[in-house]
């Protein structure tokens, strides 16, 4: 008789993986502002946050370090970061900016810096910008950028998809957030396997909500 298989696999060194874990990683959301959502054309505001709010319930659930940024705030230009990422992370204080790339803020390098991790999973509106410049400055400072593409968005359909091919061919490692959550999970029978449950549940229940508003069922 085969023996069920109950019991999870070997815990690999959750520091030295070279996969995503909880304890090797810190999540960057940029810009996550009114302003940018409204100029967004490659996809709806609702499915960047299908993805964007997935991302950030998976930082809290899995306390991964977490950095929030705007711009123009301080300058009473732009509007703080929509209330559907701030809800999911409590406690997170927003780091302002006056440049479009983040990298240049000090600020912003200090707070990176400050996790002593070097795989930084990064979303951010405009993809073609707010995403791609810092992603592109971090590598070449031998940070491991991973965008989340279903978590951002361009002016356009081809600003976006020329962002992400910028971002890969300069070496950034694209990523989605319910594949962000298996890495982290990586296996159903460990204990802490709920969590990744109770986030991927939601997920599809707001995946489904889209699909009826707008007539898509996602078939």
């Amino acid at each position: 008789m085969t023996t069920k298989k109950l019991a999870p696999e070997p815990i690999r060194d959750p520091k030295t993986d070279h996969l995503l874990t909880p304890d090797n990683s810190v999540i960057v959301f940029i810009d996550y502002q009114p302003g940018q959502y409204a100029t967004v054309g490659s996809a709806s505001a609702e499915e960047i946050n299908l993805g964007a709010v997935t991302l950030a319930k998976l930082a809290r659930s899995y306390e991964v370090p977490t950095i929030l940024t705007t711009v123009a705030v301080d300058m009473g230009v732009n509007e703080s970061t929509i209330p559907a990422i701030t809800d999911e992370l409590p406690g997170v204080e927003e780091i302002d900016r006056t440049g479009v790339n983040s990298w240049e803020d000090a600020d912003f390098r200090a707070a990176i810096e400050a996790t002593g991790r070097r795989k930084v999973i990064m979303a951010g509106l405009w993809t073609e910008v707010c995403l791609a410049f810092p992603t592109l400055d971090m590598l070449k400072e031998g940070y491991e950028i991973y965008p989340v593409i279903d978590a951002v968005g361009g002016v356009s359909a081809v600003s976006h998809e020329t962002a992400i091919q910028r971002m890969v061919q300069a070496g950034a490692q694209p990523i989605t957030s319910l594949a962000l959550g298996c890495e982290f999970m990586r296996n159903w029978a460990r204990d802490d396997a709920d969590l990744y449950r109770v986030v991927i549940n939601d997920y599809f229940r707001r995946k489904r909500e889209i699909g009826q508003s707008s007539g898509d069922l996602f078939n």
